[in-house]
Formats: structure tokens, C-alpha cells, sequence
């Protein structure tokens, strides 16, 4: 599927780019074209008016020197004109209205043949100019008009013709390479593009897995103990209890994961109108922790902490709260028996630092990076006793980002691990 989305994204990338390439090429090359086609006019003027000037064997505007029947065919050049402007590649040819060579002024060696072949060129166009190729070589001419005939003048125009030529292949090129950079360069960024969106995809099927799997197991209880039930229907409900409190406890279970996923999809949802104020962090830590000091102490843990007061947090108290909830709940959960469990509020800097260490198993090095994960287990043995279901750390990091904070842990096998919450202090006067 990733695949398909990355191809697409590079064909549509590619097409744009051509056509963009395409245009650019194209207006480039018809403003190209009317430079040189405007140079080709001019020049083609100013060549047939010098072999038009006086002394050039014509009078200006009137006849040319003609030869008739009994003037030979040859090459005349007609003395006193000098060489035709910017010492172009040209010649001119005089007929009469039948289009009968009659005169030519040429400063190169060319057959008759290749006059003939020229002036009917000339005479089959519809326009009083244009262009033809002939033995290899591109010409341009311009007819006038004269008293007995027509007065043609060719300009080489091979030159200008290749500079066409030659920035066609030079687009041709220059194109193809930019094509093959572009499409390198596109994959590239399309895997990286693509890389967080497949990463979400892989989460979002792996949470859908593990969300499934987690309500599986219960359903699996509750489905079980049903059947006893209704295998001894004539039984008393006192006589049931035991099964009745396998539904009840694998129910509160169920309830318990969905009202966790619930909660972590409204908070992906509201982050953006969420409405935060200041709240005495200090306070908030301190009253949760005299919550669960009892229940600490039952399950034979010791408790200190450590709390510096007036510590003030923008953003919402109760969801802050049950981050340090979810912390010391976990840190009981996992410590050794008869071992300590230590809470250290302080301010570092402009944030504050909530710590909550325990003394345990620990966790490897491997799995730090993944705990905050949904259903992530370093021990899912161990976890599935605990009785928890993978939800709470989770839910803590949302918390913590939501409230633009982090939360890390570190943790050295058989001996300690420590959870650290950091979260902004709020500005003196908001």
C-alpha cells in the first residue's frame, strides 16, 4: 500500500515538474525563435538594400543591369559596392518577370544549377519571403520588386538555424537530467515523507491488535463462567457467588480498558481546545500522595518524599494529578517487598521535576524507549499479574506532552528505576 502511495506521489511529482519543465522550455524557445527569426529579417533587409545601392549595377529603385538573351549567364561582381554588411554569407539574383536568371552578384564560386534550383524555390512561394534548405546549407530570401523583373538576395542562415537546433538538444538534455535528480530526489523524500505516516499506520494496527487482544481474554472469562452458570441452573445464587465474582471482576476489567482508551482517544482529539490555567503543582503532588500513602503502606512499602512548595504549573490540575497517580501506582506495583519508594518534587531551572524511584526487577535498556508505548509490556507475564493492561504510561506521556512537558524514565536492573516528569513552571504575572 506504501508502495502504491510513494509511486503515485512520484508520478504526480514527475508530471508536474514536466509540464512546468515544458512550459518553461517552450517560452524559452519561442522567445529565442522570434529573436533570431527578427535578427534573420533585419539582416535579410539590410542585405538586399546594399545589393540594391547605386553603383551596384542597379539604379536604387529602377532596372538592374540585365544581360537579355545575348548576356551571359555568369557571376558579376559588380565593382565599387564592397563586401555585404557584417560580412555575411549572402548573394542576390536578378530576374526578369518570367523568372529568367538575368544577373548575379555573388562573392562565391556557385553553379548554375544551384541558381536555378534557388530562384524556383523563390518563385513557387506564396509570400515575398522565406526559408528552404539546399545542399545542406539553410537560406533565407527576400524578393522586390523592379522595373524588369524581381530582385532576390539569399542570407545564409545555418548558423542561426543550429543556435534553434542546438537549444533544443541542450533543453533535450538539460531535462532529462534534471528528471533523473528530480525523481532521486523525490523518492528520497517521498520514503521520508512517507516514513512517520507508516509508522502511525503500523502503531494503529498494532493497537487495534493489542486492544482486541486485551478485551479477548476477559470476554473469554465472562463467556466461561457463563457456561457454568447455566450448566447448574438449579443451583442457588449463594451458590454461584464464586462465578458471579469472576464476571463482576473481569467486567470492572473491560470497563476499566475501555473508559483508558477512551480517554486517550479525547485527548488526541481536544489538545487544541483545551482550556489551561495556573494550578498549584506543589499542592496537586502533595494531596496524591496521601492518597495512595496508605495503600502503600498495606502492600508493606515505606514512603518518603520530598516537596517544594508553591511550585506553579499552567495547564490542568486534575489530569496532572492523575499522572502522579499512574507513576506511584507503578512504582508499587513493581517494587521488591518491604523495599522503598522515594517522591521528590523540585523546581530545575524555569520547569519542574517530579521524580518517583522504586527499588525492583527494574527494567532493561532495551524496553525504555518503548514503555510509554500502548500495550507495551517489558514483562507481559509479570504485567498481566499485576493486573494492569499497558494503558498508564501511555496516558501519562499524553498528558505530559499535552502539557508541553516530558516524561523519561531510566532504570539499572535488580537495583532501581526511576520515572521523571518535567514539566514548564508559568510565568510570574500569567
Amino acid at each position: 500500500m506504501f508502495n502504491r502511495l510513494r509511486n503515485r506521489f512520484l508520478i504526480l511529482n514527475i508530471v508536474i515538474i514536466t509540464c512546468m519543465m515544458l512550459v518553461a522550455f517552450g517560452a524559452i524557445y519561442t522567445i529565442t525563435y522570434q529573436n533570431v527569426r527578427a535578427d534573420i529579417d533585419m539582416e535579410l533587409h539590410r542585405v538586399s538594400d546594399f545589393y540594391r545601392k547605386p553603383g551596384k549595377g542597379g539604379d536604387g529603385e529602377g532596372s538592374l543591369h540585365q544581360g537579355g538573351e545575348d548576356h551571359p549567364r555568369m557571376d558579376n561582381t559588380i565593382n565599387g559596392g564592397g563586401p555585404p554588411p557584417e560580412r555575411s554569407v549572402s548573394f542576390s539574383l536578378q530576374t526578369d518577370a518570367a523568372w529568367k536568371l538575368t544577373s548575379t552578384d555573388s562573392r562565391f564560386d556557385m553553379n548554375d544549377d544551384f541558381y536555378d534550383r534557388a530562384i524556383a524555390i523563390a518563385a513557387q512561394g506564396h509570400a515575398n519571403s522565406g526559408r528552404f534548405s539546399l545542399d545542406g546549407t539553410h537560406w533565407a530570401y527576400l524578393i522586390q520588386n523592379t522595373i524588369s523583373g524581381y530582385s532576390i538576395a539569399y542570407l545564409d542562415v545555418t548558423a542561426q538555424q543550429q543556435i534553434l537546433t542546438h537549444l533544443v538538444y541542450t533543453f533535450l538534455i538539460v531535462g532529462l537530467g534534471m528528471l533523473i535528480v528530480i525523481y532521486l530526489t523525490s523518492r528520497y523524500f517521498a520514503n521520508r515523507s512517507i516514513a512517520p505516516v507508516k509508522e502511525a499506520f503500523e502503531k494503529q494496527k498494532q493497537f487495534i491488535a493489542d486492544a482486541s487482544h486485551e478485551l479477548k481474554t476477559p470476554l473469554a472469562v465472562i463467556n466461561t463462567n457463563v457456561d457454568v452458570l447455566l450448566a447448574h441452573k438449579e443451583e442457588r445464587i449463594a451458590d454461584q457467588a464464586k462465578w458471579l465474582n469472576h464476571i463482576q471482576s473481569e467486567t470492572e476489567r473491560m470497563k476499566t480498558l475501555t473508559s483508558d482508551l477512551l480517554y486517550l482517544t479525547e485527548m488526541d482529539d481536544s489538545r487544541a481546545r483545551m482550556a489551561f490555567a495556573p494550578f498549584n503543582a506543589s499542592e496537586a503532588v502533595e494531596s496524591v500522595i496521601l492518597t495512595m500513602e496508605a495503600v502503600i503502606f498495606e502492600q508493606d512499602l515505606s514512603l518518603s518524599y520530598e516537596i517544594e512548595p508553591g511550585l506553579i504549573v499552567r495547564g490542568s490540575g486534575e489530569q496532572i494529578k492523575q499522572v502522579v497517580m499512574i507513576l506511584l501506582d507503578n512504582a508499587a506495583k513493581y517494587a521488591n517487598a518491604k523495599s522503598a519508594i522515594d517522591v521528590k518534587l523540585s523546581r530545575r531551572h524555569h520547569d519542574l521535576m517530579l521524580t518517583v524511584s522504586n527499588a525492583g526487577e527494574g527494567i532493561a535498556s532495551e524496553h525504555l524507549e518503548r514503555i510509554f508505548d500502548r500495550f507495551y509490556r517489558a514483562d507481559a507475564s509479570r504485567s498481566r499479574k499485576q493486573g494492569g493492561h499497558g494503558l498508564g504510561l501511555a496516558i501519562a506521556k499524553s498528558i505530559a506532552e499535552q502539557h508541553k512537558g516530558k516524561i523519561t524514565a531510566r532504570s539499572i536492573p535488580n537495583e532501581t528505576t526511576t520515572f521523571s516528569l518535567q514539566l514548564p513552571l508559568a510565568s510570574i504575572g500569567k
